[in-house]
């Protein structure tokens, strides 16, 4: 339990500094989406959007973890 304490530690010390990386990860996750939506557009990855559904979860997430912090 005590190295998972350090985990998130260091890891609010890394995003305190950088409060725009997760949003703009997230952004280019649905950038990424379209990407595969244009060359595999038949499969299970283009149709099930993945990378949409996770790019807009991310980019919230990213908001509210650097509006907290």
């Amino acid at each position: 339990m005590l190295s998972f304490n350090r985990f998130l530690d260091r890891l609010s010390d890394y995003l305190s500094q950088r409060k725009g990386l997760l949003p703009l990860m997230g952004v280019l996750f649905v950038a990424i989406n379209f990407v595969v939506r244009l060359c595999l557009g038949g499969s299970w990855l283009a149709e099930s959007d993945l990378f949409l559904h996770f790019g807009v979860i991310l980019a919230i997430l990213g908001f509210l973890v650097a509006w907290a912090l």
